[in-house]
């Protein structure tokens, strides 16, 4: 019902930038936190960056001072532009939309994920 689609990855050397982008479709009554996910090779996926539906943004302590994310509401999409990038931000980063519907005289809760972008940041 809710279809969560990622864009932007890439390869780039290290010290470089990229801008991801995330959309957010289906029959949506309120799109609450999203955020952007990163998996590295091995690992446990981690939060790298979340917005709140009022644009307030949060970040991992990486992430801090060189990750910006942001959040156009009209259109249903978050940004992460990612400056001074590292050979450790490299795996697939993925959006996590928190949704609400409305079917049936009631609400509905849930998280949608992306299938992911690729980003790989070459030494």
């Amino acid at each position: 019902q809710v279809q969560v689609v990622e864009s932007g990855g890439g390869l780039v050397q290290a010290g470089g930038s990229l801008r991801l982008s995330c959309a957010a479709s289906g029959s949506i009554f309120a799109l609450n936190d999203m955020g952007w996910y990163h998996q590295a090779p091995g690992m446990q996926r981690e939060l790298v960056a979340g917005i709140t539906n009022a644009g307030s943004g949060y970040y991992s302590d990486s992430a801090k001072g060189r990750f910006t994310i942001s959040r156009d509401n009209a259109s249903k999409r978050i940004y992460l532009q990612m400056n001074s990038l590292n050979v450790e931000d490299t795996g697939v980063y993925l959006c996590k939309a928190a949704y609400e519907i409305y079917d049936n005289d009631s609400y509905y809760f849930g998280d949608s994920w992306g299938q992911g972008t690729q980003v790989t940041v070459s030494s």
